[in-house]
């Protein structure tokens, strides 16, 4: 997957960014903030996280919608990090 925006002939175009908020519980230090947002931020799909300590919002940015693969696979990995996924935030 490229980042780069500029095509062939050097023209350039903005990608889409689409942000989604979750929910993660145990979000309370820097140190639980960095772990979840290497974590989510590691995923292929994301292109960037913010995690808020204390409230655990965690919004993602990605290229394309968000579907129910990537919530479960978003999922899986604050798990597996050690923390309770509390699932999509409605916008």
């Amino acid at each position: 997957m490229s980042h780069n925006c500029c095509t062939s002939d050097g023209s350039c175009h903005t990608s889409t960014e689409i942000k989604t908020i979750y929910k993660v519980d145990g979000v309370g230090s820097a140190h639980c903030q960095g772990i979840v947002a290497k974590a989510v931020g590691g995923l292929d799909e994301i292109t960037a996280v913010d995690v808020e300590i204390g409230t655990g919002l965690v919004t993602v940015t990605t290229a394309t919608a968000p579907d129910e693969a990537l919530d479960a696979l978003i999922a899986k990995t604050v798990d597996e990090a050690g923390y309770d996924f509390a699932g999509r935030v409605p916008a």
